[in-house]
């Protein structure tokens, strides 16, 4: 079992020579992990949605759904590590199908066509999703908790974790859970970019769901930085939780907001945004994967928060 911490290596070095493949490289936490990458010296390519332009010559628009052109990238890239980050991550949409077809599915064929490779990749990280948990009603979740997903694509992201064992004895696969992360460049349907939209145009009220919630908000650059740590240890075999390791209460969020606004917003419960079977707390344990990986930057929520509205 690898558990080792990140070897002593200067950061620019850590990817010398390398190839790094980013499925989603243009999604929220994709533009992240390739600026990490290429600080630490790798060659980054990625793939993007079919439709979207390729606006750069190592980017290339590819359907996970399609077999053939998964296998087509792959061996066109042959990469040393691979962070597979693509997926449908919006938990409310309606199109349940998608979230098996791109999931679970389209993983599939990536790691497929990754062991298809004369030269396998020395790491694969796969990002499923701390969702698998569903309510568990413990303080602080590791991973040995037991898995109880609650909607279709926390159930989507587990069943990928099933089938990617199927993979183990021919790739280096890690599986990364992490919780909910937030930054600057998440969309507005997010919780968190949603609310500090609001206080950044002083608008007087905001909808939500339940305010019951409460999340383990981490920042969307630790998150990278972790993945880009997982990539360089690559602890195959293992699944890691990527957290923070405290939990804020939706009215915690919001008083932090206001502080930063410097005034109070109305909110109001609309029920149509109150989501059946909705996970009330997700709290993790990172003591795993800063064992692996060593030290982290954790900013404070607030600090986060404070990022998003001046950005």
């Amino acid at each position: 079992m690898a558990t080792e911490k990140i070897p002593a290596l200067a950061l620019d070095k850590e990817g010398q020579g390398k190839r790094a493949l980013i499925t989603g490289i243009r999604g929220f936490t994709g533009r992240y992990l390739a600026a990490q990458l290429s600080e630490a010296g790798y060659t980054v390519f990625g793939t993007v949605l079919p439709g979207e332009e390729a606006d750069h010559v190592n980017t290339f628009p590819v359907d996970l759904r399609d077999s053939a052109a998964v296998a087509e990238l792959v061996a066109r890239v042959a990469p040393d590590v691979v962070a597979h980050l693509a997926g449908i991550a919006f938990v409310a949409a309606t199109d349940a199908a998608l979230f098996y077809e791109v999931n679970l599915i389209g993983t599939r064929h990536l790691l497929a066509a990754l062991a298809a490779l004369a030269r396998p990749p020395q790491a694969v990280l796969l990002a499923s999703s701390a969702n698998v948990y569903g309510n568990t009603g413990r303080e602080h979740i590791d991973e040995s908790t037991p898995p109880a997903p609650a909607n279709d694509y926390a159930v989507s992201k587990l069943a990928m974790e099933h089938m990617a064992h199927l993979w183990q004895d021919k790739l280096p696969i890690t599986i990364a859970r992490p919780f909910n992360y937030t930054g600057v460049g998440q969309e507005l349907n997010f919780l968190l970019p949603k609310i500090v939209d609001h206080f950044r145009r002083q608008a007087p009220a905001i909808e939500l769901g339940n305010l019951a919630i409460a999340r383990d908000f981490s920042d969307v650059r630790m998150v990278a930085q972790a993945y880009r740590r997982l990539l360089a240890v690559a602890p195959a075999g293992q699944t890691v939780n990527v957290c923070s390791g405290q939990a804020y209460a939706l009215e915690t969020v919001l008083d932090m907001m206001s502080r930063i606004a410097g005034y109070p917003i109305q909110v109001a419960v609309n029920p149509a945004f109150v989501r059946q079977n909705d996970v009330l707390r997700l709290s993790g344990s990172n003591d795993k994967l800063l064992r692996i990986v060593g030290t982290l930057d954790i900013p404070p929520l607030d600090q986060t928060l404070r990022w998003m509205y001046s950005a």
